[in-house]
């Protein structure tokens, strides 16, 4: 199995892989750094060479993630899922997710490709998490909540039942979401409020 990256996320990413396969290579375009006891093998335009689609993107950033995952031949195809969370038998996550320690995702939950719930979040039942999103640790999301493509959630924050979220909005660490939030926007406080919007991604990569 391969790893692209080699920070602070991807560290998290290859503990949670270890449990099932320590025979692990780590891709990054910094190739003298070591993710926990291994060395970067290479940088990620030798990885493409390899022609593998045993590969997690393990990229915080969701922006940058997104990225590369597009400049890749064939879409990632792992999935790490820590052995002390919680999936519904119901619920389907996507490949080139994570799902970190003490996640709980219930019944009828959608989860995207390339997403990562953190640590301790909880997303209930029959909620639709797309592709690229990011929901940060202690972050608890309600039933029937639709979180559009490329979202962070920040830490602690709470989304109530029957909300929808745009894509590639920001919700603020500790933020309380009580009503819709559109496309683009950054949202903080509690109640949660817009106090601007970001630039589109198809516009930060032209």
């Amino acid at each position: 199995m391969h790893i692209i990256g080699a920070g602070g996320h991807a560290k998290v990413v290859l503990e949670i892989l270890e449990q099932s396969d320590p025979i692990l290579t780590i891709w990054d375009d910094n190739t003298e750094a070591y993710l926990v006891h291994h060395k970067v093998k290479g940088n990620i335009n030798h990885f493409k060479e390899t022609g593998s689609d045993k590969v997690i993107v393990a990229i915080g950033d969701n922006n940058l993630r997104k990225k590369i995952v597009g400049e890749l031949d064939f879409p990632p195809a792992i999935t790490a899922i820590h052995a002390s969370s919680s999936i519904s038998l119901s619920a389907h996550i996507g490949k080139g997710t994570v799902v970190m320690s003490n996640v709980s995702v219930n019944a009828n939950a959608l989860i995207g490709n390339n997403v990562i719930i953190n640590t301790s979040a909880s997303v209930d039942h029959d909620c639709n998490i797309s592709d690229f999103v990011h929901i940060a640790p202690q972050v608890g999301v309600a039933g029937n909540v639709t979180v559009g493509e490329g979202t962070h959630i920040g830490i602690g924050a709470c989304i109530i039942q029957g909300i929808s979220i745009g894509k590639w909005a920001t919700i603020g660490a500790g933020s309380v979401i009580i009503r819709d939030v559109p496309d683009y926007a950054v949202v903080v406080g509690n109640p949660g409020r817009i106090i601007k919007y970001k630039k589109p991604i198809e516009e930060i990569y032209d």
